[in-house]
């Protein structure tokens, strides 16, 4: 537990910076795409690159631990909350800067508004990430992809402040991209801009792609119930959603926390807790591996304490 003398320490501190909105015992249910966990002690959003390195500054001198996160649609918080400090990269880190074919953004644009600038630009690239709710800062960390395309196809830099303040920018294979992979995911940093490399293309031959990948996700997955997208990694040789639905786990159940019957790679809240939930994970990799000798590998980030 982290005690209240060192959060009120790091409030000090940041107090008078009028670029960091501070909140405290925020519920987290309300800022994940799953809508399950407990509290953040203390949610902190920075307005710009100096309030960052002001907040990343005083978390390191209190020792008080950082929790990074961006739009909440890949997570699953524990019910016990998040202990800490939680930066949460949102509205105030989103703009949007366009030179040709280059893309500048901030961390906190919605991949999915990105795509949709692009594709009004005649920019192609990003036709893939349309229906994908994230970040661009955790598209970037996660390497995010869907339907054949990847951050790795358009991603050429980004650029990161680091828990010491050094402002670090890497490029092509520096950022060591894979699947749902990245060199950002072993540092101490928090990414505060990408840029992008776009091709060119028909904005409305665009449109009817996006709009055929709508109808595509609308009809394979369960998009009207809180997850947080593909819960498993896919592993090498297979695909995490047959294996589930080969040991006969779609439709399978913990409390309120599913197997989803139209899609088994998704695993759905029907009103559970994250306890719940993470016991469902549990139970279907166990009984994969056990069935098949594969061990999926959760592709959600996990965080907070039970």
């Amino acid at each position: 537990m982290i005690p209240e003398d060192a959060l009120r320490e790091v409030e000090e501190q940041l107090r008078g910076d009028t670029g960091i909105r501070i909140q405290r015992d925020v519920d987290m249910k309300n800022l994940t795409s799953l809508r399950l966990g407990g509290k953040a002690r203390m949610l902190c959003e920075c307005g710009n690159p100096e309030s960052l390195r002001w907040l990343l500054r005083a978390v390191r001198e209190t020792g008080v631990p950082l929790t990074v996160m961006g739009n909440g649609s890949n997570l699953l918080v524990l019910d016990g909350g998040i202990p800490g400090v939680t930066l949460r990269m949102g509205r105030d880190f989103s703009s949007v800067r366009f030179e040709g074919r280059r893309v500048f953004c901030q961390a906190g644009c919605l991949l999915s508004s990105l795509s949709r600038q692009c594709v009004d630009r005649g920019l192609s690239g990003l036709v893939f990430a349309s229906g994908i709710p994230g970040s661009v800062g955790g598209a970037a960390f996660m390497n995010a992809g869907a339907y054949g395309g990847e951050m790795k196809d358009v991603l050429r830099s980004v650029r990161l402040i680091t828990y010491d303040g050094e402002i670090l920018e890497l490029k092509g294979e520096e950022m060591a991209l894979g699947y749902r992979t990245s060199a950002m995911q072993r540092m101490e940093g928090v990414i505060t801009e990408a840029v992008l490399d776009m091709g060119e293309d028909l904005p409305e031959k665009m449109r009817r792609e996006c709009a055929e990948l709508a109808r595509k996700r609308a009809e394979k997955q369960p998009l009207d119930v809180p997850s947080a997208g593909s819960t498993f990694r896919r592993p090498e040789g297979a695909y995490a959603a047959q294996l589930i639905e080969q040991c006969g786990l779609k439709g399978f159940r913990i409390g309120q926390a599913w197997v989803s019957e139209k899609h088994a790679g998704f695993l759905v809240n029907r009103g559970t807790s994250s306890r719940d939930f993470l016991f469902l994970m549990e139970t279907v990799r166990r009984r994969v591996h056990e069935e098949t000798g594969y061990l999926l590998e959760p592709e959600i980030r996990i965080l907070g304490v039970e």
